[in-house]
Protein backbone atom coordinates (compact mmCIF):
# COMPACT_ATOMS: atom_id res chain seq x y z
CA UNK A 1 0.00 0.00 0.00
CA UNK A 2 1.55 3.38 -0.49
CA UNK A 3 -0.34 6.79 0.31
CA UNK A 4 -1.17 7.97 -2.99
CA UNK A 5 -3.00 4.72 -3.45
CA UNK A 6 -6.33 7.12 -3.34
CA UNK A 7 -4.97 9.59 -6.12
CA UNK A 8 -2.71 7.54 -8.49
CA UNK A 9 -2.61 6.31 -11.65
CA UNK A 10 -2.31 2.65 -12.38
CA UNK A 11 1.20 1.29 -12.18
CA UNK A 12 2.13 -0.56 -15.63
CA UNK A 13 1.95 -4.39 -13.61
CA UNK A 14 -1.74 -3.39 -13.15
CA UNK A 15 -2.46 -2.20 -16.23
CA UNK A 16 -3.43 -5.64 -18.60
CA UNK A 17 -5.75 -7.06 -16.31
CA UNK A 18 -7.79 -3.76 -16.10
CA UNK A 19 -7.71 -3.23 -19.83
CA UNK A 20 -8.90 -7.00 -20.22
CA UNK A 21 -11.88 -6.47 -17.91
CA UNK A 22 -12.88 -3.29 -19.95
CA UNK A 23 -11.99 -4.08 -23.18
CA UNK A 24 -16.21 -5.79 -23.87
CA UNK A 25 -17.67 -2.48 -22.39
CA UNK A 26 -19.62 -0.80 -25.58
CA UNK A 27 -17.89 2.59 -24.86
CA UNK A 28 -14.48 0.88 -24.88
CA UNK A 29 -15.46 -1.06 -28.15
CA UNK A 30 -16.43 2.25 -29.71
CA UNK A 31 -13.29 4.30 -28.67
CA UNK A 32 -11.47 0.94 -30.39
CA UNK A 33 -14.02 1.23 -33.59
CA UNK A 34 -13.63 4.91 -33.79
CA UNK A 35 -9.75 4.57 -33.69
CA UNK A 36 -9.59 1.78 -36.02
CA UNK A 37 -12.64 1.43 -37.98
CA UNK A 38 -10.90 -1.34 -40.34
CA UNK A 39 -9.73 -3.87 -37.35
CA UNK A 40 -11.41 -7.41 -37.30
CA UNK A 41 -12.62 -8.77 -33.70
CA UNK A 42 -9.14 -11.01 -33.76
CA UNK A 43 -7.24 -7.83 -34.63
CA UNK A 44 -8.68 -5.66 -31.64
CA UNK A 45 -8.08 -8.97 -29.42
CA UNK A 46 -4.42 -8.55 -30.73
CA UNK A 47 -4.16 -5.09 -30.17
CA UNK A 48 -5.71 -5.66 -26.48
CA UNK A 49 -3.36 -8.51 -25.45
CA UNK A 50 -0.32 -6.93 -26.88
CA UNK A 51 -1.01 -3.62 -23.74
CA UNK A 52 1.40 -4.66 -20.92
CA UNK A 53 2.04 -0.94 -19.91
CA UNK A 54 0.63 2.63 -19.53
CA UNK A 55 3.24 3.65 -22.73
CA UNK A 56 2.02 0.89 -24.18
CA UNK A 57 -2.07 1.95 -23.97
CA UNK A 58 -0.95 5.63 -24.79
CA UNK A 59 1.27 5.07 -27.66
CA UNK A 60 -1.02 1.82 -29.24
CA UNK A 61 -4.59 3.45 -28.90
CA UNK A 62 -4.89 6.76 -27.51
CA UNK A 63 -2.25 8.21 -29.65
CA UNK A 64 -3.96 7.38 -32.41
CA UNK A 65 -7.66 8.00 -31.58
CA UNK A 66 -6.95 11.49 -30.98
CA UNK A 67 -4.79 11.37 -34.46
CA UNK A 68 -8.61 10.70 -35.79
CA UNK A 69 -10.05 13.41 -33.42
CA UNK A 70 -7.55 15.81 -35.17
CA UNK A 71 -8.55 14.66 -38.81
CA UNK A 72 -12.26 14.19 -38.17
CA UNK A 73 -12.54 17.54 -36.09
CA UNK A 74 -10.06 19.97 -36.77
CA UNK A 75 -7.72 21.27 -39.18
CA UNK A 76 -4.67 20.47 -37.90
CA UNK A 77 -2.60 20.75 -34.70
CA UNK A 78 0.78 23.37 -34.76
CA UNK A 79 3.29 23.78 -32.15
CA UNK A 80 6.30 25.40 -30.95
CA UNK A 81 8.84 26.27 -27.98
CA UNK A 82 9.78 22.30 -27.72
CA UNK A 83 13.16 23.39 -28.52
CA UNK A 84 13.23 24.61 -24.63
CA UNK A 85 12.65 20.80 -23.03
CA UNK A 86 15.29 18.72 -22.87
CA UNK A 87 14.72 14.86 -23.69
CA UNK A 88 15.45 13.43 -20.09
CA UNK A 89 14.25 15.97 -18.00
CA UNK A 90 10.86 16.24 -16.17
CA UNK A 91 8.77 19.73 -16.11
CA UNK A 92 5.61 21.00 -13.99
CA UNK A 93 3.71 21.98 -16.82
CA UNK A 94 0.55 24.67 -15.76
CA UNK A 95 -1.36 25.58 -18.61
CA UNK A 96 -4.31 27.40 -19.36
CA UNK A 97 -7.32 24.88 -19.63
CA UNK A 98 -9.55 25.44 -21.93
CA UNK A 99 -10.84 21.72 -23.00
CA UNK A 100 -11.41 19.16 -20.48
CA UNK A 101 -10.04 16.51 -22.27
CA UNK A 102 -8.29 17.42 -25.22
CA UNK A 103 -5.53 19.99 -24.11
CA UNK A 104 -3.60 17.47 -21.60
CA UNK A 105 -4.13 14.83 -24.83
CA UNK A 106 -3.10 17.25 -27.56
CA UNK A 107 0.23 18.47 -25.13
CA UNK A 108 0.83 14.63 -24.69
CA UNK A 109 0.64 13.80 -28.36
CA UNK A 110 3.28 16.22 -28.91
CA UNK A 111 5.46 15.17 -26.09
CA UNK A 112 5.37 12.27 -27.59
CA UNK A 113 6.03 12.87 -30.94
CA UNK A 114 9.06 15.10 -29.98
CA UNK A 115 10.22 12.35 -28.04
CA UNK A 116 9.63 14.26 -24.61
CA UNK A 117 8.70 12.14 -21.48
CA UNK A 118 5.03 12.41 -20.98
CA UNK A 119 2.48 13.75 -17.76
CA UNK A 120 0.81 12.42 -15.31
CA UNK A 121 -2.50 14.80 -15.71
CA UNK A 122 -4.62 16.19 -12.85
CA UNK A 123 -8.37 15.06 -13.18
CA UNK A 124 -10.86 16.45 -10.96
CA UNK A 125 -13.03 13.67 -9.91
CA UNK A 126 -16.07 14.79 -10.74
CA UNK A 127 -15.51 13.92 -14.41
CA UNK A 128 -14.71 9.85 -13.07
CA UNK A 129 -17.73 9.15 -11.00
CA UNK A 130 -18.11 5.92 -13.15
CA UNK A 131 -15.43 3.04 -12.72
CA UNK A 132 -15.38 3.23 -16.69
CA UNK A 133 -14.11 6.42 -16.66
CA UNK A 134 -11.62 6.05 -13.53
CA UNK A 135 -10.46 3.06 -15.14
CA UNK A 136 -9.41 5.13 -18.68
CA UNK A 137 -8.29 7.80 -16.72
CA UNK A 138 -5.96 5.97 -14.79
CA UNK A 139 -4.59 3.95 -17.73
CA UNK A 140 -3.99 7.18 -19.17
CA UNK A 141 -1.58 8.57 -16.63
CA UNK A 142 -4.53 11.01 -14.94
CA UNK A 143 -4.38 11.42 -11.44
CA UNK A 144 -7.63 12.33 -9.13
CA UNK A 145 -8.14 15.90 -7.77
CA UNK A 146 -10.91 15.57 -5.05
CA UNK A 147 -13.17 18.20 -5.39
CA UNK A 148 -16.57 19.27 -2.89
CA UNK A 149 -14.90 18.56 0.32
CA UNK A 150 -15.09 20.01 3.86
CA UNK A 151 -11.96 22.79 4.61
CA UNK A 152 -10.25 20.17 6.77
CA UNK A 153 -10.44 17.54 3.87
CA UNK A 154 -9.65 19.97 1.52
CA UNK A 155 -6.02 20.92 3.45
CA UNK A 156 -5.55 17.48 3.68
CA UNK A 157 -6.72 16.15 0.11
CA UNK A 158 -4.28 19.26 -1.26
CA UNK A 159 -1.27 18.46 0.88
CA UNK A 160 -1.46 14.45 -0.89
CA UNK A 161 -1.88 16.14 -4.00
CA UNK A 162 1.03 17.95 -3.70
CA UNK A 163 3.32 15.37 -2.42
CA UNK A 164 2.30 12.91 -5.04
CA UNK A 165 3.21 15.72 -7.87
CA UNK A 166 6.89 16.04 -6.27
CA UNK A 167 7.08 12.34 -5.89
CA UNK A 168 6.47 12.02 -9.58
CA UNK A 169 8.34 14.84 -10.60
CA UNK A 170 11.83 14.40 -8.65
CA UNK A 171 11.59 10.60 -7.28
CA UNK A 172 10.10 8.89 -11.10
CA UNK A 173 10.90 11.72 -13.03
CA UNK A 174 8.04 11.71 -14.44
CA UNK A 175 6.60 15.40 -16.02
CA UNK A 176 3.05 16.68 -14.54
CA UNK A 177 0.50 18.74 -16.04
CA UNK A 178 -1.73 20.93 -14.27
CA UNK A 179 -4.80 23.49 -15.18
CA UNK A 180 -3.76 27.18 -14.09
CA UNK A 181 -7.16 27.12 -12.51
CA UNK A 182 -9.71 25.00 -11.03
CA UNK A 183 -12.27 24.43 -14.31
CA UNK A 184 -11.94 25.96 -17.71
CA UNK A 185 -11.93 28.90 -18.57
CA UNK A 186 -15.38 30.28 -19.69
CA UNK A 187 -14.51 33.87 -20.17
CA UNK A 188 -11.47 33.76 -22.34
CA UNK A 189 -9.60 35.38 -19.59
CA UNK A 190 -7.05 32.92 -19.15
CA UNK A 191 -5.55 33.68 -15.20
CA UNK A 192 -3.67 31.45 -12.37
CA UNK A 193 -5.47 31.11 -9.44
CA UNK A 194 -2.98 31.65 -6.72
CA UNK A 195 -4.56 28.54 -4.62
CA UNK A 196 -3.12 26.57 -7.18
CA UNK A 197 0.31 27.74 -6.63
CA UNK A 198 -0.49 27.57 -2.82
CA UNK A 199 -1.45 24.35 -3.19
CA UNK A 200 1.54 22.97 -5.21
CA UNK A 201 3.82 24.83 -2.62
CA UNK A 202 2.37 22.50 0.32
CA UNK A 203 4.96 19.88 0.04
CA UNK A 204 8.08 22.37 -0.08
CA UNK A 205 10.79 21.33 1.55
CA UNK A 206 13.08 23.75 1.39
CA UNK A 207 13.74 27.03 3.21
CA UNK A 208 12.59 29.39 0.01
CA UNK A 209 9.05 28.57 -1.83
CA UNK A 210 10.45 29.93 -5.09
CA UNK A 211 13.78 27.47 -4.83
CA UNK A 212 11.36 24.62 -4.03
CA UNK A 213 9.28 26.05 -7.32
CA UNK A 214 12.48 26.62 -9.34
CA UNK A 215 13.31 22.67 -8.48
CA UNK A 216 10.19 21.22 -10.05
CA UNK A 217 11.26 23.04 -13.02
CA UNK A 218 7.48 25.59 -13.90
CA UNK A 219 6.68 25.62 -17.71
CA UNK A 220 3.62 27.52 -18.97
CA UNK A 221 1.91 26.32 -21.59
CA UNK A 222 -0.14 27.88 -23.62
CA UNK A 223 -3.40 26.10 -25.80
CA UNK A 224 -5.64 27.60 -28.25
CA UNK A 225 -8.63 26.73 -30.50
CA UNK A 226 -9.78 28.50 -33.63
CA UNK A 227 -13.72 27.14 -32.25
CA UNK A 228 -13.95 26.60 -29.08
CA UNK A 229 -15.96 23.31 -29.22
CA UNK A 230 -17.97 23.74 -26.44
CA UNK A 231 -18.59 27.78 -26.49
CA UNK A 232 -22.16 27.43 -26.73
CA UNK A 233 -22.18 25.13 -23.79
CA UNK A 234 -20.90 27.69 -21.82
CA UNK A 235 -22.84 30.75 -22.16
CA UNK A 236 -25.94 29.17 -19.58
CA UNK A 237 -22.88 29.34 -16.72
CA UNK A 238 -21.64 32.76 -18.45
CA UNK A 239 -25.16 34.19 -18.38
CA UNK A 240 -25.81 33.54 -14.52
CA UNK A 241 -22.91 34.86 -13.84
CA UNK A 242 -24.10 38.06 -15.67
CA UNK A 243 -27.32 38.20 -13.18
CA UNK A 244 -25.36 36.79 -10.29
CA UNK A 245 -27.32 34.22 -9.96
CA UNK A 246 -26.21 30.79 -8.54
CA UNK A 247 -25.16 28.11 -11.68
CA UNK A 248 -26.06 24.53 -10.72
CA UNK A 249 -24.63 21.90 -13.01
CA UNK A 250 -27.12 19.18 -14.64
CA UNK A 251 -26.48 15.98 -13.58
CA UNK A 252 -24.42 14.87 -17.46
CA UNK A 253 -23.59 18.22 -17.82
CA UNK A 254 -19.72 17.07 -17.44
CA UNK A 255 -19.66 14.41 -19.82
CA UNK A 256 -21.88 16.41 -22.41
CA UNK A 257 -19.11 18.81 -22.24
CA UNK A 258 -16.06 16.77 -22.59
CA UNK A 259 -17.79 14.19 -25.42
CA UNK A 260 -18.47 17.79 -27.22
CA UNK A 261 -15.00 18.95 -26.96
CA UNK A 262 -13.89 15.58 -28.47
CA UNK A 263 -16.56 15.74 -31.35
CA UNK A 264 -16.78 18.94 -31.92
CA UNK A 265 -15.30 21.57 -34.73
CA UNK A 266 -12.32 23.18 -33.64
CA UNK A 267 -10.38 24.64 -37.00
CA UNK A 268 -7.22 25.30 -35.99
CA UNK A 269 -5.19 24.37 -32.96
CA UNK A 270 -2.00 25.47 -31.58
CA UNK A 271 0.33 25.05 -28.04
CA UNK A 272 3.39 26.42 -26.95
CA UNK A 273 5.22 25.22 -24.25
CA UNK A 274 7.40 28.34 -22.61
CA UNK A 275 10.97 28.29 -21.35
CA UNK A 276 11.25 26.53 -17.40
CA UNK A 277 10.42 29.64 -15.03
CA UNK A 278 14.16 30.16 -13.44
CA UNK A 279 15.93 33.85 -13.67
CA UNK A 280 11.95 35.15 -13.10
CA UNK A 281 11.60 33.08 -9.66
CA UNK A 282 15.11 34.44 -8.54
CA UNK A 283 14.26 37.98 -9.26
CA UNK A 284 10.83 37.14 -6.84
CA UNK A 285 12.72 35.68 -4.26
CA UNK A 286 15.50 38.53 -4.18
CA UNK A 287 12.49 40.88 -4.19
CA UNK A 288 10.47 39.79 -1.36
CA UNK A 289 10.55 37.17 1.70
CA UNK A 290 6.58 37.81 1.61
CA UNK A 291 5.14 33.79 0.95
CA UNK A 292 1.56 35.13 0.00
CA UNK A 293 3.36 38.22 -2.53
CA UNK A 294 5.70 35.42 -4.02
CA UNK A 295 2.48 33.62 -4.83
CA UNK A 296 1.07 36.33 -6.35
CA UNK A 297 3.83 37.56 -8.75
CA UNK A 298 4.98 34.19 -9.58
CA UNK A 299 0.76 34.19 -10.67
CA UNK A 300 1.40 37.33 -12.58
CA UNK A 301 4.76 35.80 -14.75
CA UNK A 302 2.82 32.78 -15.43
CA UNK A 303 0.00 34.72 -16.82
CA UNK A 304 1.98 37.06 -18.69
CA UNK A 305 3.56 34.25 -20.53
CA UNK A 306 0.25 32.43 -21.32
CA UNK A 307 -1.03 35.47 -22.58
CA UNK A 308 2.29 36.56 -24.49
CA UNK A 309 2.38 32.99 -26.09
CA UNK A 310 -1.34 32.75 -26.89
CA UNK A 311 -1.95 32.26 -31.08
CA UNK A 312 -5.01 34.67 -31.95
CA UNK A 313 -7.03 33.28 -34.53
CA UNK A 314 -9.33 35.09 -36.97
CA UNK A 315 -12.34 33.78 -34.77
CA UNK A 316 -10.31 36.19 -31.73
CA UNK A 317 -10.08 39.20 -34.15
CA UNK A 318 -13.97 39.04 -35.94
CA UNK A 319 -15.24 38.49 -32.15
CA UNK A 320 -13.30 41.77 -30.84
CA UNK A 321 -14.38 44.00 -33.83
CA UNK A 322 -17.99 43.33 -33.57
CA UNK A 323 -18.16 44.00 -29.90
CA UNK A 324 -16.46 47.27 -30.43
CA UNK A 325 -18.19 48.11 -33.49
CA UNK A 326 -15.06 49.05 -35.24
CA UNK A 327 -12.94 47.63 -38.10
CA UNK A 328 -9.42 47.83 -36.57
CA UNK A 329 -8.32 44.30 -37.14
CA UNK A 330 -9.64 44.01 -40.28
CA UNK A 331 -6.81 42.88 -42.16
CA UNK A 332 -6.62 39.64 -39.66
CA UNK A 333 -9.65 38.06 -41.34
CA UNK A 334 -11.80 37.21 -44.70
CA UNK A 335 -15.16 37.79 -45.15
CA UNK A 336 -16.06 34.56 -45.94
CA UNK A 337 -14.25 33.93 -41.72
CA UNK A 338 -16.42 36.22 -40.39
CA UNK A 339 -19.71 35.39 -42.46
CA UNK A 340 -18.79 31.21 -41.15
CA UNK A 341 -18.61 33.16 -37.66
CA UNK A 342 -21.32 34.65 -37.65
CA UNK A 343 -23.20 31.74 -38.77
CA UNK A 344 -21.81 29.89 -35.57
CA UNK A 345 -23.08 32.53 -33.45
CA UNK A 346 -26.64 31.44 -34.24
CA UNK A 347 -27.93 34.22 -31.89
CA UNK A 348 -30.20 36.74 -33.28
CA UNK A 349 -28.64 39.92 -33.70
CA UNK A 350 -31.66 41.87 -33.13
CA UNK A 351 -32.69 43.90 -29.76
CA UNK A 352 -32.82 42.69 -26.62
CA UNK A 353 -30.34 39.82 -27.31
CA UNK A 354 -27.24 42.16 -26.60
CA UNK A 355 -26.24 40.39 -23.32
CA UNK A 356 -26.01 36.84 -24.87
CA UNK A 357 -24.12 37.79 -27.77
CA UNK A 358 -21.79 39.93 -26.09
CA UNK A 359 -20.94 37.63 -23.34
CA UNK A 360 -20.40 35.00 -26.17
CA UNK A 361 -18.20 37.62 -28.29
CA UNK A 362 -15.91 38.45 -25.06
CA UNK A 363 -15.00 34.91 -25.12
CA UNK A 364 -13.17 34.98 -28.36
CA UNK A 365 -12.14 38.75 -28.04
CA UNK A 366 -11.08 38.82 -24.38
CA UNK A 367 -7.26 37.11 -25.33
CA UNK A 368 -6.74 40.08 -27.56
CA UNK A 369 -8.00 42.31 -24.95
CA UNK A 370 -5.44 40.63 -22.80
CA UNK A 371 -2.86 40.86 -24.95
CA UNK A 372 -3.11 44.37 -25.88
CA UNK A 373 -3.46 45.16 -22.17
CA UNK A 374 -0.12 43.02 -21.77
CA UNK A 375 1.14 44.93 -24.59
CA UNK A 376 0.45 48.70 -23.74
CA UNK A 377 1.57 47.87 -19.68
Amino acid sequence: MSKFDSIRFYHDEEVPKVLQNIAHHPMVKSLIDYTFPEYSDEQVNELVNSIHSIRDFQSKIIYHTLQQVLKNTSEGLSSSGFENLDDNTSYLFISNHRDILLDTSFLNVLLMEHGKIMTGSAVGDNLVQKQLFMDLAKLNRNFIVKRGLSPRELLESSKLLSEYMHHLLKEENRSVWIAQREGRTKDGNDATHQGVLKMIGMACNEDSMMDYFKNLRIVPVTISYEYDPTDKLKMPQLMAKMADELYIKDKNEDFLNLMSGVVGQKKRIHLHVGKPLNTELDTIKNETTNVNKQIQMLAKVIDEQIISNYKLWPTNYIAYDLLNDTDRFANEYTDKEKQLFLRRLELKLDKGNEPMVDTFLEMYANPVVNKLKLQNA
